[in-house]
């Protein structure tokens, strides 16, 4: 303050000559302290230090404009650019200041004072309070990991494969289905006998698509079988079955329409497909089949033996068992009962179909099923040298990671070596965070393993990994006509249900009125 009212004073007094400055510049701070003095009102023993601050501010001279408050702190002969820059600094200041009270007055620090005060005790939970806190799982994800658990109990001490030879795990990724005898059924009006052998909410399901479909088709209607898009967006819809979302039915039904509709020959081909293979999860390059002994050991033994396979030329074939625990093979029986097609309990298999060509072109596999904890492991696929890379090698994963979190798991997690330049190039391009990395994590063919987790959880999934990945193998517009198209079903499914509730509220009230 002092420093201030001095600087004023001498912007006021008369400038002496320089000869004068010279000789009287010793004296100049003791006249102007004398000065100061003189003006200010003569101090008081008895007065308090805050009443002799307000004598001291009653002495500064009234502030009527900008220039005057310049003038008295001396910043009225700076350069503007540097007024300016004194002036956004105190501008920057107010505002920190004002947010760090705000948040110290909003977020209960001040509250916390306060109790602590009153009752001597830290207001902070400890650890154990703090886990009691924690926020409880959405109820539909509860109900899934019941049912899955459910279904691993039930089939305890049994043999782990179900009647038709497939894990539980991979019978849930399936499409269900009914009794191909009982498909032409589901679309007749007259229904006179009741259907057999149909799973639990299928029936339901398609008619609801069917007639979904038939107020906005999501492809142009072929003619002659204008039917046809109502069918394949209602047979891939139920195909989903009841224990995944809404939202994924729809997706998945629309992408399916908009590939088996496509032209004529395209719908007959996946008529045909439904009619021999409806348990398959089908992509546009690519649809992915349970994997098969009898099926596919012997094409997936052709296509990674290193030898010469159709345009295919020969290579080396540690290219693709080089990093795993088991291959190369001899022959497909050798092939047959290795881990490739001998399944535990807790994984699944499918073999990865070129939609085009229907050629086998490798196998992808799930490992370590956790339906108590929600989460699952996808291994890297294994797949022909000049698969890797590919649409196709992308489009199967997606179509299981889509399945697995549509019928609620939480976390995928995929564990790489972390020499395996190729597959290290998967999780990547699937949008996958890289976790960690366990030294000496496991042995493989005698040799010491390095281990890279990657994870993808159900959170990251919904706020933007699936669209990534949905825009990177269909194209921009296919993504926003499928974000579209689902946002304005949710909203016509959520009228309906609102709808619904209203009526049967209505009818209670008159049952009970009665």
């Amino acid at each position: 303050f002092f420093l201030y009212w001095v600087r004023h004073i001498k912007s006021s007094t008369p400038q002496p000559s320089t000869s004068t400055r010279v000789i009287i510049k010793p004296l100049t701070p003791i006249i102007r302290n004398e000065k100061v003095m003189a003006s200010l009102p003569p101090p008081s023993d008895s007065a308090s230090d805050l009443d002799k601050l307000f004598s001291a501010v009653s002495s500064l001279p009234k502030l009527t404009s900008l220039h005057d408050i310049l003038e008295t702190f001396g910043l009225s002969t700076l350069p503007k650019a540097h007024r300016y820059g004194i002036l956004f600094g105190c501008i920057t200041f107010t505002v920190t200041i004002t947010a760090v009270i705000l948040l110290l007055v909003l977020g209960g620090s001040f509250k916390r004072i306060k109790e602590q005060e009153s009752t001597n005790d830290a207001t902070i939970p400890d650890s154990v309070v703090a886990r009691k806190g924690r926020p409880l799982l959405l109820e539909w994800l509860l109900e899934a990991r019941e049912y899955m658990v459910g279904r691993y109990e039930d089939n305890k001490g049994k043999n782990d494969l179900e009647k038709d030879g497939f894990t539980l795990l991979t019978r849930l990724l399936m499409n269900v289905a009914p009794s191909m005898e009982n498909v032409p059924e589901l679309v007749e009006e007259d229904k006179k006998e009741p259907k057999k052998r149909i799973p639990e909410g299928y029936e339901n399901n398609y008619t609801i698509a069917y007639r979904t479909c038939q107020d906005k088709p999501g492809v142009p209607v072929l003619s002659g079988v204008p039917e046809a898009c109502f069918e394949a967006y209602a047979r891939a819809y139920a195909g989903c079955g009841t224990r995944t979302e809404l939202s994924y039915r729809r997706s998945y039904a629309r992408l399916y329409e908009a590939i088996s509709c496509a032209t004529h020959g395209s719908e007959t081909k996946f008529s045909n497909l439904f009619q021999t293979r409806p348990y398959d999860l089908v992509g546009r390059t690519c649809r992915l089949e349970a994997l098969e002994v009898s099926r596919h050991a012997e094409v997936v033994f052709e296509i990674t033996s290193g030898d010469v396979y159709n345009e295919n030329k020969a290579y080396d074939p540690d290219k693709v068992w080089g990093f795993l625990d088991y291959g190369p093979f001899a022959n497909k029986e050798e092939m047959a009962r290795s881990p490739v097609f001998v399944r535990q309990h807790d994984e699944a298999a499918f073999a990865i179909v070129e939609q085009v060509t229907n050629r086998v072109l490798g196998v992808v596999i799930l490992s370590c099923d956790d339906p108590k904890n929600l989460t699952v492991q996808l291994e890297p696929p294994i797949v022909k040298p000049t698969t890797f890379g590919t649409v196709e090698q992308l489009e199967a994963c997606f179509l299981l990671m889509d399945r697995l979190f549509a019928l609620g798991y939480r976390r995928i997690q995929m564990s790489i070596d972390s020499m395996d330049g190729e597959s290290k190039k998967i999780p990547g391009r699937l949008g996958f965070t890289q976790e960690g990395h366990l030294p000496k994590h496991r042995i493989i063919k005698e040799a010491s393993r390095d281990s890279l987790i990657y994870g993808m959880l159900n959170s990251d999934w919904t706020k933007g990994a699936r669209r990534l990945m949905y825009q990177k193998l269909h194209g921009t517009k296919a993504q926003k006509r499928d974000e579209a198209n689902n946002a304005k079903e949710g909203e016509k499914d959520e009228w309906q249900r609102v709808l619904k509730a209203q009526k049967e509220k209505e009818e209670k009230e008159i049952l009970n009125g009665k």
